[in-house]
């Protein structure tokens, strides 16, 4: 029997198969404080929790047979992910349960936003009967840009399109053949601010997308632009919001989720053209049953069949392939942040070559991680080793592996090749006995370049001098040089530096390097760093 414990209100109905199922014994305790959990957790094969259970590293640490975490709802940030993994602990979630909640409450929200319901049904409940003042706007025949078209931006883009609203879909990974198919323009942000009555958002919160509406993104859109926020709190900018309603600028928002929940930037709710709600997007009777029939069938297929779907950590392994994968994981991740910040854009087409040892390596997990380092740049904390492959296939990509006998001079390699367009980014590393991991190949530059947290990649005209003023303006803006790669193709042509810095450089340092005469591109590099393979999300088969 399998002991399962039950912290949260979690839907009852939606938990029927635990409960009937002969090898399964299910504990429903939603009043338990986080001292008693501790206590009792080391009894139980499974936790299932919502919200409001806080699985902290405490609670973790005592638990002595979990073996599985499963939120019954999206988010894990009330789950310790970290800790759970140390502890060989599967952490699981429902990422789809909510899809058509969500997708219907950011309808409710531009609907309520357009005809100013919530503010019409206070004035009337008030007594009052003031129809001239809450005279709203049609959807019909509206410009709607809906900026991430995952599975809930796609949702919405296919519900108002019922109210013949023309949809303008923006998602680094769409293409101009879904775009099509779903039957609305693929468009860039800026087009989106220039041409939409009404701008809703759909993507995940990480660094690329905090404040992804804020004060520069406002100042193109239309006057009298309307703004839905059912995704996540930090998305929009909330001060430059209210600037934006202040002057008029923006005729009103409809926010579900906030920055600082459940704080919300003070003046907002003084806003009459404003609409909030508590962060309701899944709240509604048949998500929950969802949500919690989805962890159900996942808690029974993991102690059942082994069978892992939604798992926010890592899938199965074995302990033989790990040891011998080991020195590659770090690297094939480091590999893919280069790439894809150098491409800069959503690729098309993803080639991954391994030489040498490696090609008679059972190389799987060394592709799934290299998959998850080039999406987790713009889909965020979403993509895990499990679902990196399924995630990349819902974007409409394909990759191709090649494994050549020939070892490109070293005993392994590995090398990917990031596409879109016309423009090609390739990164070749390799890890070389005595020496640890190398970055050898930038395009058609050989190289030599320890893969470290902070790296400036600079793109020149091979002149006298460009090394030394560089080094000049780092050197006064207080930026110590760790280590310095140049690789040329021919004298005077042109040729790249890559340097390992101790810190990050800020922009106008950038902005400095970047005027200097000669120079053709420059970008820094942000990567993964100190991976200790012993804490490494893996549960051994």
């Amino acid at each position: 029997m399998y002991k399962v414990l039950v912290t949260d209100n979690v839907n009852d109905e939606g938990l029927t198969k635990l409960y009937e199922h002969e090898h399964f014994t299910v504990d429903k305790n939603t009043e338990l404080p986080p001292k008693e959990i501790k206590e009792i957790i080391h009894q139980y094969d499974a936790l299932i929790v919502r919200n409001q259970t806080k699985v902290t590293k405490e609670i973790i640490e005592h638990a002595a047979n979990l073996k599985v975490i499963a939120r019954a709802g999206v988010g894990v940030d009330n789950i310790d992910v970290d800790a759970a993994t140390r502890k060989g602990i599967i952490v699981v979630n429902s990422p789809g349960g909510n899809t058509i909640s969500a997708t219907e409450h950011t309808l409710a929200m531009m609907l309520s936003l357009s005809r100013n319901i919530p503010q019409a049904h206070q004035s009337t409940t008030n007594g009052l009967w003031e129809r001239d003042k809450f005279k709203g706007v049609e959807l019909y025949q509206k410009t709607l840009g809906v900026i991430g078209m995952g599975k809930i931006g796609t949702e919405v883009a296919k519900r108002a399109q019922a109210f013949k609203m023309t949809i303008l879909g923006y998602d680094p990974y769409l293409t101009e053949e879904r775009a099509s198919k779903l039957g609305i323009k693929k468009a860039t942000l800026n087009e989106i601010a220039a041409a939409s009555d009404f701008i809703t958002v759909h993507t995940p919160l990480i660094k690329d997308t905090k404040h992804l509406i804020n004060e520069a993104f406002l100042a193109k859109t239309k006057k009298s632009v309307r703004l839905v926020n059912c995704a996540r709190g930090g998305l929009i900018d909330e001060h430059a919001l209210l600037a934006a309603l202040h002057s008029g600028h923006v005729a009103g928002a409809a926010l579900d989720v906030f920055e600082n929940e459940p704080k919300i930037t003070e003046g907002l709710l003084k806003q009459a053209n404003v609409i909030v709600t508590p962060h309701l997007g899944a709240s509604t009777q048949e998500a929950q049953i969802r949500v919690a029939i989805d962890v159900s069938e996942e808690i029974i297929n993991i102690f059942e069949s082994q069978s892992i779907r939604n798992a926010i950590n890592m899938p199965q392994t074995s302990g033989e392939v790990q040891g011998r994968m080991e020195p590659y994981l770090m690297l094939g991740e480091q590999v893919a942040q280069i790439g894809i910040q150098l491409l800069n854009d959503a690729p098309e087409k993803i080639d991954i070559t391994y030489a040498g040892e490696l090609i008679e390596e059972d190389t799987s997990l060394l592709t799934r991680t290299i998959i998850k380092g080039i999406l987790t740049y713009h889909l965020g904390e979403s993509v895990n080793l499990v679902n990196a492959i399924h995630l990349l296939k819902e974007q409409g990509l394909t990759y191709n592996i090649q494994k050549n006998a020939k070892n490109k001079g070293f005993s392994n390699y590995l090398e990917l090749t990031l596409h879109k367009h016309s423009k090609e980014i390739k990164v070749g590393a390799a890890i070389i006995n005595g020496f640890g991991a190398r970055i050898v190949k930038l395009n058609e530059y050989r190289i030599d370049v320890r893969p470290e947290q902070h790296l400036l990649y600079i793109k020149h005209q091979d002149i006298p001098g460009m090394i030394g003023q560089v080094g000049s303006i780092l050197g006064k803006n207080d930026t110590n040089i760790g280590t310095m790669q140049v690789g040329r193709k021919e004298i005077g042509g042109e040729a790249i530096m890559v340097l390992t810095l101790d810190k990050k450089i800020e922009q106008n340092v950038a902005d400095n390097i970047k005027s200097l005469i000669g120079m053709k591109d420059i970008q820094t590099l942000e990567l993964t760093t100190g991976y200790n393979f012993q804490d490494s999300p893996f549960i051994e088969v």
